[in-house]
């Protein structure tokens, strides 16, 4: 099954089991599927998908960012409760130490000594995390760390 029929098969068991919370997620998700597909002029891929997703999750984090700064506690928990739905479309994410490791190998792969060859070190890094769901401020921050104490 297909990434976008699995998400129209939750949707519906989300509306008879009346699980607000998720069915206005995947509504959502839903909605932007649709715009994307209407956009493209054709159905989407899993991989398609995939970005999709990881956009939708990014976008929420960056409200959380947001909220936490207004001091809307109510907002913040209304957007991780659509980042844990929204995720669970999405392959296991890349731990920490998972990142670190591709960064360091990343670093001895381009030859990096300062913070001017974070670019490089960087292209790397996200090629060797393709597909493995790695947020891209986590591997920023790693790889400034590391730049930064070499």
């Amino acid at each position: 099954m297909t990434l976008t029929k699995q998400i129209v098969a939750d949707l519906t068991t989300a509306m008879k089991a009346q699980d607000a919370g998720r069915t206005s997620t995947l509504r959502m998700v839903k909605a932007a599927m649709m715009n994307r597909q209407i956009e493209k002029g054709s159905e989407l891929d899993d991989d398609e998908m995939q970005q999709l997703l990881r956009s939708l999750v990014k976008q929420r984090r960056d409200s959380v960012e947001q909220y936490e700064k207004a001091g809307r506690q109510e907002l913040v928990d209304k957007e991780k409760a659509e980042i844990e739905v929204i995720e669970t479309y999405l392959p296991q994410a890349a731990s920490r130490d998972e990142i670190e490791q591709v960064v360091t190998a990343a670093i001895a792969e381009t030859g990096a000594t300062s913070m001017k060859d974070m670019g490089g070190v960087m292209k790397a890094a996200q090629a060797a995390l393709a597909g493995k769901n790695a947020d891209g401020r986590v591997i920023s921050e790693i790889v400034k760390t590391k730049l930064s104490t070499s």
